[in-house]
């Protein structure tokens, strides 16, 4: 597919026109918040994200709900801890408002002692219940892959889900990815479609591939997405781009990725991207940080008649 005329929704990331929105839990390597998942419901922006400690310390202990005015400055909701929900470790969350109303929250769970993930979901009536909720097994995975990190749309009445899936035959290629794509008429009961993103040979997203956010736009399907060159950029994507002309395959976009950090490790990831009912876009993505560190950030992107 020639991607080289299919303008995205927005400019590239740049991050050093971003703001901190959440500083990791303590500084250097292995000290992570981020991960985000956001949408805006009746002028408020809600977030979920992930906060992470070194492993040996703790890997994903949390994820938290936030809500913001501005989409800057948040007040925490609900914090979901690692321990009631059975898991060696929490990762990216998917945060979802349904059409009747309802709150749910797609959690990434690693299985203990394993290199297995699986995805739950917790729902409840608002975001702060979400804490007190019960969790369901949605994607279990199987004994050949781990699947995680969901991001989830819901469009023309219907559900879609791309998530990242990771063999489990040799544990030290585990770390390999692909994207898969799942569709669903109730967000609950999940039926598989296929790999639609992979990495490419002798390019930078070899190793694996990533989708975080999805957009429709002019009739094509943007799907930004977290890409490694091998097993030592683990944790340190690059985010990429690759369009599709629906719900099937994707196509990378560029040979080169779309924003890294430019700090040690080069790390820009979890990209989520939320329309704005003005016009434009914020964004939030993962960054790492010059300790090694990462924190959450975001970005503006206005409209074409308003002015930054």
């Amino acid at each position: 597919m020639d991607t080289r005329n299919y303008g995205p929704p927005f400019p590239p990331p740049r991050p050093e026109r971003s703001r901190p929105v959440v500083r990791p839990p303590h500084d250097g390597p292995g000290h992570w918040a981020g991960a985000p998942s956001a949408l805006v419901a009746d002028g408020v922006t809600y977030l979920a994200y992930r906060l992470r400690r070194p492993l040996g310390e703790g890997r994903g202990y949390a994820v938290v709900v936030a809500a913001s005015p501005d989409g800057e400055r948040f007040e925490t909701l609900a914090v979901i801890d690692k321990d009631p929900a059975v898991t060696e470790s929490l990762e990216r969350p998917a945060l979802v408002l349904t059409e009747d109303g309802r709150w749910r929250l797609y959690l990434s769970c690693a299985t203990p002692g394993t290199k297995h993930w699986r995805i739950e979901v917790l729902e409840a009536a608002d975001p702060r219940g979400l804490a007190a909720a019960e969790p369901r097994v949605v994607l279990p995975g199987s004994a050949h892959a781990g699947v995680k990190d969901p991001v989830i749309l819901q469009h023309g009445g219907k559900w879609h889900l791309w998530a990242s899936v990771h063999p489990l035959a040799d544990p030290e290629e585990a770390d390999r990815m692909v994207t898969d794509h799942a569709t669903s008429a109730d967000g609950l009961e999940w039926t598989w479609q296929g790999t639609v993103l992979t990495g490419r040979p002798g390019h930078w997203d070899e190793r694996g591939t990533r989708v975080s956010a999805v957009v429709p736009h002019e009739g094509r399907l943007f799907a930004y997405y977290d890409g490694r060159a091998d097993a030592a950029q683990n944790y340190e994507e690059r985010t990429g781009l690759a369009v599709g002309t629906g719900f099937g395959p994707l196509a990378a976009a560029g040979e080169e990725p779309l924003a890294r950090s430019p700090h040690h490790g080069g790390g820009l990831r979890y990209l989520c991207a939320v329309p704005l009912a003005a016009g434009g876009w914020r964004l939030y993505y993962e960054l790492t940080r010059a300790d090694g560190a990462h924190e959450l950030r975001t970005e503006l992107h206005l409209g074409a008649s308003q002015s930054e």
